[in-house]
C-alpha cells in the first residue's frame, strides 16, 4: 500500500521540531523509513548510556582553561552497578572523600562538578565548552569560582556531598541527561545553594537540553550565571527561585 503524501502543514511542523509527527503508515504499521529511523535513534540512545567517560581528557582540557581540577568517583564501581544501584552514584567512595577533605577549609562561593550521568557522551562533547563560556560570566558577575571536580559514576545528588565537603556556598552540577530518541547527547546543569547530603530535587534549579540542536553554550551559560548570582544573593535555589533570566542582563563579551 502506498503511503499518502504528507500535508504542507505537517511538512512545516517537522521543520520546527525533531519530534516524530505525521509519520504516516503502511497498512497497520509505520512506513519502513520511519521504523528504521526509530531503530537507529534508539540504538544511539543506548550507546550514549554506555559510552566510556573520558575523565582524564576532561581534566586536561579544564586545566587548559586555567582551572584547578580534581577527580573523584562515586561508590558505583562499574557501569553495571551505576545503572542498577542509583544510590551508589549519590555517594563518594572513601578515597575520594578523603582527598576532597584535604582540599576543604578554604570555602568558596561556587564549586563546579562535572559528572558522567546517564549520557557520558553528552559530557565528553559539551562540558568543557560550557565551562569555557560560563567561567567569564561568573567572573563578571563578581562570583569567585573555586573548585572544579570531575566525578565518575555520578548522579545529581553526588554534587551535594562534594559541595558540602569543600565548603562551597553553591554547587553547579553539569551532568549527562537521560538520552532521548531525538537527543542522545543532552547536558543538564543543576544549581543548588548550601549543598548538603540529603537534599531533594525541589531545592535545585535545572537548566537542561544543552546540545547542538537545543540550548546553545552561551544561552545556557547566561541562564546558569543568572541563577547562581541570584541564588547566592537571595540564599535560595529550587522552587523558591524562579528563572527570570529572560528579563535580566549580565554584561558579557562574546567568546570567539
Amino acid at each position: 500500500m502506498k503511503t499518502p503524501a504528507p500535508s504542507r502543514a505537517l511538512d512545516a511542523l517537522r521543520e520546527l521540531t525533531p519530534a516524530r509527527v505525521g509519520l504516516g503508515r503502511a497498512g497497520a504499521s509505520m512506513p519502513t523509513d520511519a521504523l528504521l529511523a526509530f531503530t537507529l535513534d534508539h540504538a544511539r540512545a543506548r550507546d550514549a548510556v554506555h559510552t566510556a567517560f573520558d575523565a582524564p581528557h576532561l581534566v586536561a582540557k579544564l586545566a587548559g582553561l586555567g582551572l584547578q581540577v580534581g577527580e573523584v568517583s562515586s561508590q558505583a564501581q562499574s557501569r553495571r552497578d551505576y545503572l542498577r544501584r542509583p544510590d551508589l552514584g549519590r555517594m563518594l567512595d572513601a578515597d575520594s572523600r578523603r582527598a576532597l577533605e584535604k582540599q576543604g577549609g578554604s570555602a568558596s562561593e561556587i564549586a563546579i562538578v562535572i559528572g558522567d550521568g546517564l549520557s557520558p557522551a553528552a559530557v565528553n562533547v559539551h562540558a568543557v565548552e560550557l565551562v569555557r563560556h560560563l567561567a567569564p560570566r561568573l567572573t563578571e558577575a563578581g562570583i569567585s569560582l573555586g573548585h572544579v571536580v570531575v566525578a565518575s559514576g555520578a548522579r545529581v545528588a553526588l554534587g551535594d556531598e562534594i559541595g558540602a565537603v569543600l565548603g562551597a556556598r553553591m554547587v553547579v552540577m553539569l551532568i549527562g541527561e537521560r538520552p532521548g530518541l531525538s537527543a542522545p547527547d543532552s547536558l543538564g546543569a543543576y544549581i543548588t545553594f548550601a549543598p548538603r547530603i540529603g537534599l531533594t530535587d525541589e531545592k535545585r534549579n535545572c537548566v537542561s537540553n544543552i546540545h547542538g540542536a537545543g540550548l546553545s553554550y552561551d544561552e545556557a551559560a547566561f541562564k546558569i550565571a543568572w541563577l547562581v548570582r541570584e541564588g547566592i544573593a537571595r540564599g535560595i535555589t529550587g522552587v523558591a527561585l524562579k528563572d527570570e533570566s529572560g528579563t535580566a542582563l549580565i554584561p558579557h563579551k562574546p567568546i570567539d
